[in-house]
């Protein structure tokens, strides 16, 4: 029979590496309820001000839950994590660190803001603002192929740091598993972010959370890959958008370009400074390739949903 498993929230690992000891070993099948620590590790708080980002310990930073042995897990074969359930911890913090962020070059100030969750359905950004909580795990992958000491920050093939906003409650995540176990870990909650994350924070949150793991034995995927429960957008579809675009020869630079336009036209519109705009952005609005057929000359869009504004 199918069991539930608590992983404590102490068994934390900060890099992945194939030696880490299993923090649970688990059957195909077993759910896995669990605590996310936040993604300094604490290190900020409800409380906090802007200074703490200066003294950050970067070493404590993306603290990773497990990792998870799977039993008969191989290489080759793949492992579906089905997301039954995500809660936020009543708060979260979202802000500017210089030297991060699609417009890093821009904004050089540091910024936090902290936000009070406890309503559970929106983060009220200003009195005007209001964003819909939906949380998701911004980091869940299977330990990379000999990884030794491998940095947290960065994604790939295995998952990981991959901060897919449709990773929601009810989405299955399809892993390629790469080592002996699968080696799950997960972390970095998010209770709110747009596509993208382009300041380089969603709303950071610790959080609660209930995973079903599933073995699929000799099926192979190329990288990650996810089924969600319904729409992409289902908090803010009903109400209206709007875009802004960047054109060009390179893609980031039109993103950058995109994401410019909307932090000018959301101060301008709804009287904020930039850097909150900013802020913003990378909380609500989605980016999205709209044309790249033409050679040299690809169109990305900034999608900003209206219906967080109170007046609209």
């Amino acid at each position: 029979m199918a069991t539930t498993h608590f992983l404590p929230k102490d068994k934390l690992h900060f890099l992945w590496d194939t030696s880490h000891e299993p923090a649970l070993r688990i059957k195909s099948g077993d759910t896995v309820v669990l605590e996310t620590a936040e993604i300094t590790d604490d290190q900020i708080e409800f409380s906090s001000k802007t200074e703490v980002i200066d003294k950050l310990d970067w070493d404590r930073m993306y603290p990773l839950s497990g990792p998870i042995y799977v039993e008969g897990a191989e290489p080759g074969d793949t492992l579906a994590v089905e997301i039954l359930d995500l809660q936020t911890r009543g708060w979260g913090w979202a802000g500017v660190v210089p030297g991060l962020g699609l417009l890093a070059d821009d904004f050089d100030e540091t910024l936090l803001r902290t936000f009070d969750l406890s309503d559970g359905k929106y983060v009220h950004f200003r009195d005007d603002i209001k964003i819909p909580i939906e949380p998701f795990m911004g980091t869940m992958g299977v330990c990379p192929k000999d990884a030794k000491e491998q940095n947290a920050i960065k994604p790939g093939v295995f998952g990981g740091n991959i901060d897919t906003r449709q990773l929601t409650k009810g989405t299955t995540l399809y892993l390629p598993i790469e080592e002996k176990g699968a080696l799950f870990s997960c972390g970095d909650g998010h209770a709110a972010q747009g596509d993208g994350e382009v300041c380089g924070t969603g709303i950071e949150a610790p959080l609660y959370a209930s995973l079903r793991f599933t073995l699929i034995k000799g099926q192979s995927i190329p990288a990650p890959q996810y089924k969600t429960s319904g729409g992409l957008t289902p908090l803010v579809k009903d109400s209206n958008f709007y875009g802004t675009t960047g054109v060009g020869e390179d893609l980031y630079k039109a993103a950058q370009d995109a994401i410019r336009a909307m932090v000018d036209y959301i101060s301008k519109t709804y009287d904020m400074p930039k850097i909150e705009a900013y802020v913003l952005c990378s909380l609500c609005v989605d980016l999205k390739i709209s044309e790249i057929v033409n050679v040299e000359q690809y169109i990305v869009s900034a999608l900003l949903p209206l219906s967080i504004f109170k007046k609209e």
